[in-house]
């Protein structure tokens, strides 16, 4: 059996066990990190030295890093759906996972933060509206690949869909003014309807 280290109202967390969930892994995800700790112990030490979630262990092998976790997934157990198929598609999804930690994590993550676990009084609103521009701009990014495309590469969903996709449900379940961006809405109206999406990712904010 596959097991996970992490509390599922991790949106890193999430992807890990979204992707499993559609591959159909057999999967035990153990809390840990937040308010259930144990991410400080010797133990959790020496699989994850960064003391941060998930962590996948699969048998004798352990890796950490979220979207790291979501390749070695796809490649291990479902190449023929999930990973692209030619080299130069692969790239593109390895550069939009990357770019979904580089640039859109950062801005969707700060708005959440702000308006679920922050206390009012203690909230920046500068910082708040300069993250929600932030993201407008990079969403309208994937607004732009997603035209004439059913998802982020093309007409199947692959691993890229995933931590992105990820960071649309947390931008489209915030109470926030949201551009029109149609193909954005398409998109993420087709994750919605994936029964693994919807377990493992659209949960409440918390």
């Amino acid at each position: 059996m596959i097991q996970v280290l992490g509390r599922n109202n991790s949106i890193n967390v999430q992807k890990v066990m979204w992707c499993a969930a559609e591959l159909g892994l057999d999967v035990e995800r153990v809390d840990m990190g937040g308010e259930f700790g144990g991410i400080e112990t010797p133990e959790f030490l020496s699989l994850n030295p960064n003391r941060q979630i998930p962590v996948l262990i699969d048998g004798d092998f352990t890796i950490w890093e979220s979207n790291a976790i979501v390749r070695y997934l796809c490649l291990q157990y479902d190449t023929a759906t999930w990973v692209p198929s030619c080299a130069k598609q692969q790239g593109l999804a390895h550069q939009w996972m990357d770019w979904s930690l580089t640039s859109l994590h950062a801005a969707v993550s700060t708005v959440f933060l702000q308006l679920i676990r922050t206390p009012v009084a203690e909230r920046d609103p500068q910082l708040l509206a300069d993250a929600h521009d932030r993201s407008v701009k990079l969403l309208s990014m994937i607004d732009a690949q997603l035209e004439g495309k059913k998802f982020l590469l093309g007409d199947h969903i692959c691993m890229a869909d995933i931590p992105i996709g990820c960071a649309a449900y947390r931008w489209h379940a915030l109470e926030i003014d949201r551009p029109e961006l149609k193909n954005l809405e398409r998109w993420y109206k087709r994750l919605s309807e994936r029964p693994a999406f919807r377990s493992q990712v659209m949960r409440p904010l918390t």
